[in-house]
C-alpha cells in the first residue's frame, strides 16, 4: 500500500482553522487535503489533548509532532511486505546491480526492469517502485557523488577552455557543408567568456583560437583548464597528464600554465561546461551564416555586447564589467605572434641528410642512422639527438622550401665534400696545396662552359699525388704545362713511366728544349726520328706509298 508524506504545514493550517470554528470542509479546502484527512489531524490533536476553546498559541510545534506520529502510516520498520520480502534476495539483487554473475555467465550491471523480471521468474513479485527504492538504499543502484563548490580562485589566474560542436555552415573553397566546432574561453572569477570557430579540432586550430583570445581579453591567463584534446594532451592522466611537444612550445611562448580536466570529468571545469549550452541556444540557435568568417565577427560582437553585458546568475554582475574591474589588469601580456614551428622525428640516412617537411639537411656523419627531433619554424630547423642524453642540440639549418636543401660541408667526409657541394674554389686551393703546377694544372683541367663536369679530373689528379707524392706530379704537371698538354691521363702515363723529369734538347742544340711553333701539341719523341731506325716504304695502288715501321 502506497502512502503520502504528512506534511508539518498541512497539519498546523488544520489545526489552526479548526480552532478558529470552522467546519471540516472548510478546514480541508484551507489546508488543501481531503476532509477525512482533516478529520484524522483533528482526531490525533484531540487525544493529545488540544481543546476546540483553547487559542492558536496551543499548536506548538511539540503538539504538531505528535499529530504527525499519529497519522503516519503504520509500516514495520519503516517499510511494507515487499521490503521484506526482498531483504531475502538482497545479495543476489547487489551481485545484479554491480555486474556479477547470472546463471552461471557473468554480465554487465543490470537494469531495474531486467532484476524485477529475474525475480519474478523465482516467484518473488514485488511492486517495481518498492524494488527501485531498496536498489538504491541497499544495493548501491544509481548512487551518486556529492560535489562541492570549489572556490574561483585569484582573479586573472584561470580560464577554462573547452571545445563542442555547433552546426554546420557553407565552405565557399570546397562549396560543400562542412561542421563548426566552437573554441569557447571561460574566465574563472568575471565569467567573461570568447567564442572561436573552427572548421577542425587541430593543434593550428587551437593555438588560432587562444592567438584570438588574448587580443579579445587583452592578455594571458596564467593558467588554461582545457579537456583532454589529443592535439593538447597526448597520454591523458588524473596526476601526471603528458602534453603534446606542440602545445608545450606554444605554452612556452605565451607564459601560461596548462592544467587539463581529468577524463569524462566535466566537474572539473563547469564554468565553461554550462557557457557550451549558453552559446549553442543564444549565439548560434536560429541564426544564418554566410560564411565562417562572417560568424566569426558576429561571434565577438555577441561576447562583447550580450553574454559579456548580460547579468550573470552565479555572480549577479555583468561579465565585461567584472572582467575589467578584477581580471584585466591582472594579465599576463599579449604575446607577440606566433610562428608555429613543425615537430617532427626524422631519421639520418646514408647521405648524411634528414628530411624535414619536404626539405634536406644535412647532420655529422657519426649520426648515420640515427634518429634526431627535429623543429622547424619559418627560419630555422633545429636537430636534437635522441635516446640517452637526448635533447642535445646537434644541428641547426636555416629554413628551406619543399625540395631545396641545406648542406654543411663540415657534415661531409674532406675527400668528398668539394664534389658533393662543387665548390670548385676549394677544390683548385687543395691542388695548389700540393704545388703551384698543381693547381695552375687543375685551373686548366676546369677551364669549361660547364666547370662541374671535369672534376672528376681534377680528383684523379689528386689521386695521382696521393699515390705518387706531391714531387713527382709537381714536375709532370709543370713539363705539361710547357708542352700545353692538359690531360690527366697524360700526367698518369708520364708517372708510370717516370718521365716526368726528361726535358729532350731540341735537334743540333745540346740541352735545348723543343721548339714547337704550335705550342708542343704536336711534340714527339726525338728517338722517333732516329737514323738508325729503317723505314719500309710500301706501294699503294694509286701511286701512293704507305710508310710503316718494321714490327
Amino acid at each position: 500500500m502506497g502512502f503520502r508524506e504528512v506534511s508539518v504545514v498541512e497539519v498546523r493550517e488544520v489545526l489552526r482553522a479548526w480552532l478558529e470554528g470552522q467546519g471540516l470542509r472548510t478546514v480541508a479546502a484551507r489546508a488543501g487535503v481531503d476532509r477525512k484527512t482533516a478529520r484524522r489531524y483533528v482526531a490525533a490533536a484531540e487525544n493529545a489533548g488540544l481543546s476546540r476553546d483553547a487559542g492558536a498559541e496551543a499548536v506548538t510545534d511539540d503538539l504538531v509532532g505528535l499529530v504527525v506520529e499519529a497519522v503516519r502510516p503504520v509500516r514495520p520498520n519503516g517499510h511494507g511486505a515487499s521490503w521484506e520480502r526482498l531483504l531475502g534476495h538482497e545479495d543476489q539483487i547487489r551481485g545484479w546491480v554491480a555486474g556479477a554473475e547470472v546463471d552461471g555467465a557473468r554480465h554487465d550491471p543490470l537494469s531495474i526492469v531486467k532484476i524485477e523480471e529475474l525475480l519474478a521468474r523465482r516467484g518473488v513479485v514485488v511492486p517495481y517502485r518498492t524494488l527501485h527504492r531498496f536498489a538504491v538504499e541497499r544495493c548501491g543502484f544509481g548512487v551518486g557523488s556529492t560535489t562541492v563548490r570549489v572556490v574561483d580562485g585569484e582573479p586573472g589566474v584561470e580560464c577554462q577552455v573547452d571545445f563542442a560542436q555547433l552546426g554546420v555552415l557553407d565552405d565557399p573553397e570546397t562549396g560543400r557543408q562542412r561542421r563548426v566546432h566552437t573554441l569557447i574561453f571561460t574566465a574563472v572569477v568575471s565569467r567573461h567568456l570568447f567564442v572561436w570557430l573552427t572548421h577542425s579540432q587541430t593543434l593550428t586550430a587551437v593555438i588560432a583560437g587562444c592567438e584570438a583570445a588574448w587580443v579579445f581579453f587583452g592578455g594571458a591567463f596564467k593558467v588554461l583548464i582545457p579537456d583532454n584534446l589529443k592535439a593538447v594532451v597526448t597520454e591523458a592522466d588524473a596526476v601526471n597528464p603528458r602534453l603534446s611537444p606542440g602545445w608545450l612550445d606554444y605554452a612556452q611562448h605565451v607564459g601560461f600554465g596548462t592544467d587539463p580536466a581529468r577524463v569524462r570529468s566535466p566537474q572539473d571545469k563547469p564554468r565553461v561546461e554550462r557557457a557550451v549550452q549558453y552559446v549553442r541556444g543564444n549565439f548560434w540557435a536560429g541564426e544564418s551564416f554566410t560564411d565562417l568568417a562572417d560568424a566569426q565577427n558576429r561571434a565577438e560582437t555577441w561576447c562583447r555586447e550580450k553574454a559579456g553585458m548580460r547579468i550573470h546568475g552565479t555572480t549577479a554582475r555583468r561579465p565585461a564589467e567584472l572582467f575589467a574591474e578584477l581580471e584585466a589588469g591582472c594579465l599576463l601580456p599579449v604575446p607577440q605572434p606566433y610562428d608555429q614551428p613543425i615537430f617532427t622525428r626524422v631519421k639520418v640516412h646514408r647521405d648524411y641528410h634528414v628530411e624535414v617537411a619536404r626539405a634536406l639537411y644535412s647532420v655529422p656523419e657519426h649520426l648515420i642512422g640515427s634518429h634526431l627531433d627535429a623543429r622547424a619554424d619559418r627560419q630555422l630547423v633545429k636537430l636534437y639527438a635522441t635516446g640517452p642524453g637526448g635533447g642535445r642540440l646537434v644541428k641547426t639549418h636555416p629554413r628551406q622550401p619543399p625540395g631545396g636543401r641545406s648542406t654543411d660541408r663540415d657534415d661531409l667526409p674532406a675527400e668528398k665534400a668539394g664534389y658533393a657541394v662543387r665548390d670548385l674554389t676549394r677544390l683548385v686551393a687543395v691542388c695548389a696545396g700540393h704545388g703551384p703546377n698543381i693547381g695552375i694544372y687543375a685551373e686548366r683541367l676546369l677551364d669549361d662552359p660547364l666547370p662541374w663536369t671535369r672534376m672528376r679530373a681534377v680528383y684523379r689528379l689528386l689521386g695521382l699525388v696521393r699515390r705518387y707524392g706531391p714531387g713527382p706530379v709537381e714536375a709532370a704537371c709543370g713539363r705539361s704545362l710547357d708542352l700545353d698538354v692538359v690531360s690527366v691521363s697524360k700526367i698518369a702515363a708520364m708517372l708510370a713511366n717516370a718521365t716526368e723529369q726528361h726535358q729532350p734538347a731540341l735537334p743540333g742544340v745540346a740541352g735545348s728544349p723543343i721548339h714547337d711553333p704550335h705550342g708542343g701539341r704536336f711534340a714527339r719523341d726525338p728517338g722517333e726520328y732516329s737514323p738508325a731506325r729503317p723505314v719500309q716504304l710500301t706501294l699503294i695502288p694509286g701511286g701512293a706509298t704507305d710508310e710503316r715501321s718494321p714490327q
